[in-house]
């Protein structure tokens, strides 16, 4: 019922960066908060980052904190993921999801979720 549009994924090397973007429908972005997540092969899906509907408050995981940075862009109903200082263990496949409330790192009280964007990180 809801369509995510994830992209920016790409392959770069360690100490590079990447920008990702998460494009939803005009009905959700008055009403939904925006959570980033990552995962790797053979591992379970992680919490990354996560913004309000107001675009104000924000919440990042210890391992990304001080060089992720989340944001939106109302007039594109946008949320963008601004990856930076890249580390191999970064590697993953990126989802944006959607909850009704800030749900943070709550992955349970997501609604929906994009198809995912793959990063690579490596020499």
């Amino acid at each position: 019922q809801v369509q995510l549009a994830e992209s920016g994924g790409g392959l770069v090397q360690p100490g590079g960066s990447l920008r990702l973007s998460c494009t939803m429908p005009e009905q959700t972005w008055r009403t939904y908060s925006t959570g980033w997540f990552r995962q790797a092969p053979g591992k379970e899906r992680e919490f990354v980052a996560g913004i309000a509907r107001g675009g104000i408050t924000t919440y990042y995981a210890q391992s990304v904190k001080g060089r992720f940075t989340i944001s939106r862009d109302d007039a594109k109903t946008t949320v963008f993921l601004q990856m930076n200082s890249l580390k191999p263990e970064d590697t993953a496949v990126y989802y944006c999801a959607l909850s009704p409330r800030f749900a943070q790192d709550r992955e349970k009280e997501y609604d929906f979720w994009g198809h995912g964007t793959q990063v690579t990180v490596s020499s």
